[in-house]
């Protein structure tokens, strides 16, 4: 028997650290939007006479079989036993698998790109192992509990919940949120689609870090009330909320300009989320393209940025990035499930 899946990784355009609750409950029309891509982290499950457990991570480069009497407890929760292969052990857990399973994954994306990679591949190993051991699937249960063991996980305050939902719902995302629950609204249609595809530039810098950890940094501060950081959100707030109304107007020249307003406030509010060669990068593309937009991927900031312009300033904007030894990560935008 085996169980391959693939999830989308997003590529956030508006809203990012907003969606933390109670954060997104506190501030006036919160929105999240985002997109799911191409880029996918992927899942094969294969049943084995093993007994225990072999996890092949292609991110980690790493091949390891564990015996069935080291899932513990005290090894899967408390003691750092499986270092940087917790998250999938957490998950095995949660449906009781401890053998006669060998798990390969991916995340599709690279490491600290602020692409929610890591996410996107617990969505995804958690439905591939709801097929496997025959578990009834449901979307909303999957993405609270996958967002309960990353957080668990983290140790640092909740991480926000917009990283799951590409990999099970795709499209063109809103996310609303209510007391309880998030609303999904899907605005996918074949010619935003291709708009974004044709003046979106997604890029990574090669400088990784660590956008989770910072969401407890501003977490702590809204609740410390930090006057700037209250402020921040609310504009990044009241930008992401335009942009939705531009989504559903269907002014798709319109959101592009929001996105990136809504990626100059996050860097009026974290100055640090964009890097000095990004700066550098920006200003050539400033001196030979018209208005072009700049939003860095994450919550408090990733590897990956996101470049929106005109269709025909694509190549030359390639080309700076190229001498800058920056990667245009080529992606399509992936159509609801």
């Amino acid at each position: 028997m085996q169980v391959i899946k693939e999830g989308s990784v997003r590529v956030d355009l508006a809203g990012g650290t907003l969606d933390i609750p109670p954060i997104n409950l506190i501030i006036k029309n919160v929105v999240t939007l985002n997109v799911a891509t191409s880029l996918k982290a992927k899942v094969i499950l294969t049943k084995t006479e093993a007994k225990g457990v072999q996890i092949i991570s292609h991110d980690y480069d790493k091949s390891i079989e564990f015996k069935t009497e080291e899932f513990t407890s005290e090894n899967i929760y408390f003691n750092n036993y499986f270092k940087e292969l917790t998250f999938v052990v957490q998950l095995l857990d949660l449906f009781g698998v401890k053998k006669n399973i060998k798990v390969e994954l991916s995340s599709g994306a690279p490491a600290g790109s602020g692409l929610g990679g890591s996410s996107s591949m617990g969505a995804t190993l958690y439905s591939a192992l709801c097929e496997f051991t025959g578990t009834a699937f449901d979307k909303v249960e999957a993405i609270r509990k996958v967002n309960l063991t990353e957080g668990r996980i983290l140790n640092a305050g909740m991480p926000g919940y917009q990283d799951y939902y590409p990999a099970l719902y795709g499209g063109v995302l809103a996310l609303l949120p209510q007391t309880g629950e998030v609303k999904v609204e899907q605005w996918y249609s074949s010619e935003l689609a291709t708009l974004l595809e044709r003046r979106c530039t997604l890029v990574f810098s090669g400088e990784s870090r660590n956008s989770g950890i910072n969401n407890w940094e501003v977490y702590k501060a809204f609740f410390d009330k930090n006057e700037a950081v209250i402020k921040g959100l609310n504009s990044i707030a009241n930008i992401s909320y335009q942009a939705y109304q531009a989504l559903k107007a269907r002014d798709y020249n319109s959101l592009l300009n929001f996105i990136g307003k809504e990626g100059m406030e996050r860097k009026r509010l974290f100055p640090k989320i964009v890097t000095p060669s990004m700066d550098k990068v920006m200003a050539e593309i400033r001196a030979i393209t018209k208005n072009p937009g700049m939003k860095v991927c994450g919550a408090g900031g990733g590897g990956c940025f996101l470049l929106t312009h005109e269709e025909n300033e694509k190549d030359r904007i390639t080309t700076i990035l190229n001498k800058e030894n920056m990667k245009v990560l080529d992606f399509k935008v992936v159509g609801p499930l």
